[in-house]
């Protein structure tokens, strides 16, 4: 029996050793790290939210559904770091000979609220109270401080991404490229176009960082059922690769420098969630746009005024060879979060079910 204890009790320390583990890994520590309880939990909750959000007979419905997920997983998740301490010390107080395992569960649940309606009498059982409260009242500091800094993160996300939205909306609520360009012609010009590169640039760095150090961001919705943090990132991605390809204009190193640091960005992203993609694509790859729809934003952009090239071959192909530095682990995202329906980002759908497209890690 005394070997049963030790053992129970060892397994308690070990548990609580990996549950401690898993919020410093996943609140503290400065990079994306696979925590195998978090990833646990919004799995889980990926699942239960899908399963719902499949039943919804509209896309508002459905967006309404998902966009509850991200907020419940930050909430569900110290709740379950909780449960997972006071099932370690139950193991531990068990193992020290307090009682039997109810009244371990219950020196255990005081301990960790520090509420004190169990105490513990001697040296060893002293010595463990006092280090879950410690641990509790660290779980609590950790979550004080973690929400407001993904908050802070989506904010500033999020600011970037309705300007742009709001600057290429058409008609029917979407937004597209060809709409921006179109708008930045009519309004301010194509010269002010360099001041948007930089924006975006900046906002590529930023969600790189955030996104992969705090990945539960990647399932936190836009306030707006339409718009989307990787529809925006396609938006901005494909609206440079226009410029620098089909528009007749001095060489613009701001946009190339932004379509290579957004395609950087969303590899990494991708790559944190186990994505494979070609690091190294040629120009001449295939990508998900096909010619005929090309042809129909050159078309418009043509017929807009704007100062389209004469050749729209070589056009395309200077396109295509930006566009898959980007396409696929803007696919995979897009698919990945289940991105509203947006112009050459979200509406590849018969992309997500080619496995030379999208593929996961085994």
């Amino acid at each position: 029996m005394i070997v049963v204890r030790w053992l129970v009790g060892g397994l308690g320390v070990l548990f609580a050793l990996a549950t401690l583990g898993s919020a410093i890994r996943t609140v503290v520590v400065p990079r994306g790290e696979q925590v195998l309880i978090t990833r646990t939990v919004f799995i889980f909750l990926r699942w239960i939210f899908q399963s719902v959000a499949g039943r919804m007979r509209s896309w508002q419905a459905h967006d309404r559904v998902k966009a509850r997920m991200a907020p419940m997983g930050l909430m569900l998740l110290p709740a379950v770091w909780a449960a997972a301490i006071i099932t370690s010390f139950a193991m531990v107080f068990w193992a020290l000979g307090h009682g039997s395992i109810g009244a371990a569960w219950a020196l255990s649940g005081s301990s960790l609220t520090t509420l004190g309606f169990r105490t513990a009498s001697s040296g060893p059982h002293l010595v463990a109270a006092i280090t879950e409260g410690l641990i509790g009242l660290g779980l609590v500091g950790l979550m004080i401080s973690f929400l407001p800094t993904i908050y802070a993160a989506f904010s500033r996300r999020e600011l970037s991404v309705a300007k742009l939205h709001l600057r290429a909306s058409e008609s029917s609520g979407y937004a597209s490229p060809r709409a921006l360009l179109t708008r930045i012609h009519d309004v301010d010009g194509l010269d002010q176009m360099p001041q948007l590169w930089s924006e975006w640039e900046d906002w590529f760095v930023d969600v790189e960082e955030s996104h992969s150090s705090f990945p539960m961001l990647v399932f936190f919705r836009s306030p707006v059922a339409e718009r989307s943090w990787i529809t925006g990132a396609g938006l901005a991605l494909d609206t440079a690769a226009l410029c620098v390809s089909t528009l007749e204009l001095p060489r613009a190193p701001r946009a190339e420098l932004m379509i290579r640091t957004g395609a950087l960005a969303l590899r990494r992203i991708a790559g944190y969630f186990g994505f494979e993609y070609d690091c190294d694509p040629s120009p001449t790859d295939p990508i998900s746009i096909e010619r005929a729809e090309y042809d129909e934003v050159y078309r418009a952009l043509r017929d807009a005024g704007l100062p389209v090239r004469d050749d729209p071959d070589a056009a395309w192909l200077d396109f295509a060879g930006w566009r898959v530095n980007y396409d696929q682990p803007l696919l995979q995202l897009a698919a990945f979060v289940d991105a509203p329906p947006a112009l050459w980002s979200s509406d590849r759908s018969v992309f997500y079910r080619r496995p030379t497209v999208i593929r996961r890690r085994r």
